[in-house]
């Protein structure tokens, strides 16, 4: 409502945010298509992590925001039980690789960490378990302010 008691509608600043994350939505959705996927080495990069092998889905925690204000400085918690490793990938970067983490024995399998993200994207998070087999999770992020730029 307006001090006239009017409903003044949506705020020009929430159909930004609307307008953003529509867009942002559709460049996400169009990012999981696999010829984007390759376009940037991504296929290759994971590849390379597993030794070939096609890892498979979930027991991966990723913990990241669905949607980034700032790309500048994205929180990123990925944790998997009993892991050796765990390779943080993105989709958006020129370099798909962001981090390997190798855990010690009797060290909990999880890490906390930040990116910067450009644009919106999807981030992939392998997890090497103890048996050499490989689980991953793809979460996709909404970036409304790139961070790289």
């Amino acid at each position: 409502m307006d001090n006239d008691g009017h409903d003044a509608g949506p705020t020009r600043r929430n159909l930004l945010k609307l307008t953003i994350a529509a867009v942002a939505t559709s460049a996400v959705a169009g990012n999981s298509s696999r010829s984007a996927l390759a376009s940037n080495g991504i296929d290759q990069a994971i590849l390379d992590f597993t030794g070939g092998t096609i890892p498979r889905e979930g027991e991966v925690v990723l913990d990241a925001p669905e949607i980034a204000d700032n790309g500048g400085s994205v929180q990123i918690r990925i944790a998997a039980a009993g892991a050796r490793k765990i390779a943080l990938f993105s989709d958006g970067n020129p370099n798909p690789g962001i981090v390997v983490i190798t855990f010690a024995e009797d060290t909990v399998p999880a890490a906390t960490t930040r990116v910067r993200l450009a644009g919106s994207q999807n981030l992939v998070a392998i997890a090497e378990l103890p048996d050499g087999t490989f689980v991953q999770t793809t979460r996709p992020i909404i970036v409304t302010v790139g961070g790289c730029g």
